[in-house]
Parts: structure tokens; sequence; C-alpha cells
């Protein structure tokens, strides 16, 4: 066992240890009085959309005439709060998780599976595909998607046609050609903008270039073969590499740039391409914060030469706790909650239609991409067309494993070397594998 996982090992033991008295002293148990109750069911997310969360809870309570215990943690905490919660068996029947950390949940014995609740289940059948399957480890499903997106791939309209570009690039050889056209044109000089600081992002967008490019970091059987030349990661990285070292599209200070700190470059008109969450379009549609508003446009993820316009796609959902499972009353009532949120509210997708329309946030529902007031509120700031379209091609991430946090410490470390040219492409997936392996086998 390595140094890191028994770090790991420790700092549960710590958890176990501490939570139970640290909870009270450090308000991460936020429960009101009537959080043990029985006609109540205790709800936790991180600290996101918080007036819509109370004001859909609210409209539950009066519904089903059952509270809701609502307590939240900032997004940087909300995981080690929640493992402390539920270590500690504090009181928690429904909670936001994210699709990263699924398997580690499910095996630690925290969440219960939701298959046998024909309620929630009907859903699946106007899911988004990836989102079912990225809900789902070892043939269980633990809950319902209420925020869905993609890594999506923009464009700056204005650039291109100075350039005299007439349409977006369809392929990876395209954007090179376009961004070396406009570089030499001195429109800008690293025309392509991608943030590959270490990051919890980073994952996403090499994850969506490997899928582009037809690559895999992992087999279906959850053996390493992104080292491997012909089906790995290797023409994807290659591509990153060369866009840096050789043609200079992209700045080496990418390594430095988070995806928040691009997502502002994007926006001040630095750059004629970006790959960014598919949601960040609203953001850099409006003229209240960003200087090429109005010129932004989503194209389909450029395809490699044994690829497609495969993207990678993430989730978040409302997962249900054993400990409510183990109450009949909190089940009942947990089942009723995820399904108000996750699902529909009086026959209605109520809470995902307010989280697009206050935040931009993107969904897993299939129909409301034929709902009028869901296109007219996307085609205020993009065209819900090449949305759904796009979104069609996402794919979960296929290295989400008990251990992938580990090995994403490691793999991010082995791209950046790659990129700055302290490693070759060979050297840094063969070692991103060996990594991986070796926390296979340990695990």
């Amino acid at each position: 066992m390595n140094k890191n996982m028994n770090l790991e090992l420790n700092r549960r033991e710590f958890l176990k240890l501490t939570s139970a008295a640290g909870l009270v002293g450090t308000g991460l148990g936020g429960m009101s009085i009537n959080a043990f109750a029985a006609d109540s069911v205790n709800l936790f997310t991180w600290s996101a959309a918080v007036d819509t969360v109370k004001s859909h809870a609210n409209a539950f309570e009066k519904k089903f005439n059952v509270g809701v215990n609502y307590s939240n943690s900032p997004w940087a905490q909300y995981r080690d709060a929640g493992i402390a919660k539920l270590v500690g068996k504090a009181p928690v029947d429904v909670l936001w998780v994210s699709d990263a950390w699924l398997p580690e949940w499910v095996e630690s014995g925290w969440l219960a599976p939701i298959n046998k609740y024909p309620e929630l289940m009907k859903y699946n059948a106007d899911t988004a595909d990836f989102c079912v399957k990225s809900m789902e480890y070892k043939g269980k499903q633990y809950g319902l998607t209420y925020y869905t997106d993609y890594m999506g791939f923009f464009y700056d309209d204005s650039k291109l046609k100075k350039a005299g570009i007439t349409a977006p690039p369809k392929t990876w050889n395209e954007v090179t050609e376009q961004c070396l056209k406009i570089k030499a044109a001195g429109i800008c000089e690293f025309p392509f903008m991608l943030s590959m600081a270490k990051e919890s992002w980073l994952i996403e967008f090499i994850t969506a270039m490997n899928y582009s490019f037809g690559g895999r970091f992992v087999d279906d059987t959850g053996k390493a073969i992104m080292q491997d030349p012909q089906k790995g990661a290797a023409q994807a990285l290659q591509w990153v590499v060369d866009a840096v070292q050789k043609h200079k599209i992209i700045s080496p200070a990418c390594v430095e740039i988070g995806e928040l700190n691009g997502l502002k470059s994007f926006g001040s008109g630095n750059h004629a391409f970006a790959m960014l969450a598919r949601y960040r379009i609203r953001t850099l549609n409006d003229p209240k914060q960003s200087a090429i508003a109005g010129q932004v446009k989503q194209a389909l993820m450029p395809a490699g030469p044994k690829g497609s316009n495969a993207t990678v796609g993430w989730l978040r959902f409302y997962g249900l706790t054993t400990q409510a499972v183990a109450d009949k009353t909190r089940e009942a009532n947990s089942i009723k909650l995820i399904e108000w949120f996750g699902g529909k509210a009086d026959g209605k997708y109520t809470f995902q239609k307010n989280l697009l329309n206050d935040l931009g946030s993107g969904f897993g529902v299939n129909s409301l991409f034929k709902d009028p007031e869901v296109i007219a509120s996307v085609n205020a700031y993009t065209d819900i067309k090449i949305y759904e379209s796009a979104q069609k091609f996402a794919k979960k991430k296929d290295t989400i494993a008990p251990w992938f946090g580990e090995w994403d410490e490691a793999n991010g470390s082995l791209y950046q070397s790659a990129v700055l040219g302290k490693s070759t492409v060979e050297n840094a997936l063969t070692k991103s594998a060996s990594v991986w392996t070796d926390l296979a086998k340990k695990a």
C-alpha cells in the first residue's frame, strides 16, 4: 500500500473519530431541531442555487406536509463535509453527489441504489444515455440527475470572418490550420485557449480531446490503455504538445491557466477558439460580462483522424443514503423528495427549468429540448439545436473508479510535463498507465 493510500485511510479514521463531536461545533451539522422528526427529510447540498433549492423545498413541504431540513456547505469543502456527516451518522437522507465520487461512496456503504423504486426509474426513458450510465455502478443506479453538461467547443465568429474563414473547423487538423491563419494575420497571438492547470476541470478537458480523437484512458474492463499508441491518449496529447511547442497556437502558460481564468481570457477577446464547459456560453454572450458578446458560437467538437465529434459529459445527482433506507418513513419521504427535485414536480421538470433560467445550467432531460420555454431561454444566448446535437455525442468519463482521485492527481502532473516538453508523450502516458494499474491492484 502506497503512501497516498495510507494518508487517505488515516484521514478517514480521523473523520470517524472526530465527526460526531466536530459537527456540532463547526456548524457542519446545520440541522434544525426537527432533523430527527419521523415526518421530515434531511437534505444536504453544496451552496449553489440556494434560493432556488429553498423555494422548491418549500413547495415540497406544502405539497406533502413533510418537513425538509436543508443544510449546505461551500463546494470547496462539500466533499469532506459530506464524508464527515456520513461517517459520523449525522442525519442525511438525500444529498447532492458528483459522478466522480460515486464508486468511492458506494464502496463506503453510504449510498443506496434506487432500482427498486419504479417512480424514480421511469425517468430513465427521458434521460440522456450518458447520464444514466454516469449514475450506475456495478449494475445498479444511485440517483436522479438535476444538472448535466459537457465540454463544448466555441469560436469567436468575428475573428474567423476577419481572417477570411467562413465556417468553424470540423477536424483537429482544421483547427490547427485555422489557428495558424489567424495567427499569421496578427489577429491574436494564441488563437486557441485551452486550460491545463491542475484542477478538477483538467480531466474534463483532456478526456474530451481523447474521445474526439477516438481514444480511451481505460477499456471497458477498467484496464489501462492510455499508453496504447493506437487506442489510447497519444494522438490527443500529441496535438496539444504540437500546438504549444511546434505551432505556438496555444500559450505555454496554459499549464497555469484554470478554467475560470481561461473563460475570462477568451471573453476578453484574446482568442479565436476555446474549449469550455457548455454552460459558459451564456456568460460569453452577455454584454455585461464579455467583450465579445454576440460573437461567440458553439460548434461540434472537432474530430481527430480516427475519431468523431465525441466529447465528455458530467453530472450531479440526488443520491439516497443507506441510513434513510433503514427507516421506512424517511425512505418514503426521501423518494418523494428525489422525484420532486430530480424528476417532475406536479407533472413538470420545474427544478431543472429553474436552474436553467437562473444560472444557465444544463439538463439531461431529452424532452426539455422541445419545451417552448426552454427553447426561448436558451436561444437568447446560443442555438439550442447545436446544444442538443453536441450533447448527443457526450460520454461519461471512463476513469471513474474508487482510486480516480489519486490517479487524476498524478496524471495531471504527467500531462503538464509533456505539454511543457519535459517529458515525451510516450513516457507520460506509460507512467500514467503504471499509476492506474498499481492503484487498481491495491484497491
